[in-house]
């Protein structure tokens, strides 16, 4: 089992929520966040004066999967929150190396269902 972390931008969240429900992913968790990579921020005018935004918004999404669906959530994040331009965001993956589904006690992949 994998966690998978991806930092994306805002206007694609709804965009892959779409993608990865098509392809079966049952649960997410989704956290406004706010950073910069190479992207940096930018400089905003604001009543005349001039401020820099060092921390930009973005969306961090989490999922849990199984060994076999990694490649297949990782291709579809890829593909449907790529815009060709910086910022567009990472993905981590980590190992999990236990679940539990709290109301049944489920383990494991049986709890990921």
């Amino acid at each position: 089992m994998k966690l998978i972390t991806a930092i994306i931008k805002p206007f694609k969240v709804e965009e892959v929520r779409a993608a990865l429900d098509e392809i079966g992913v049952s649960g997410m968790t989704m956290t406004e966040v706010k950073g910069f990579g190479r992207q940096k921020g930018h400089t905003e005018l604001y009543r005349g004066a001039e401020y820099t935004i060092d921390f930009l918004p973005k969306i961090k999404i989490e999922i849990a999967v199984t060994d076999e669906m990694i490649d297949e959530v990782k291709n579809i994040i890829i593909k449907s929150s790529a815009s060709g331009k910086i910022g567009d965001g990472k993905i981590f993956i980590s190992p999990i190396d236990e679940v539990v589904r709290i109301r049944t006690g489920e383990m494991n992949e049986d709890a990921l269902k």
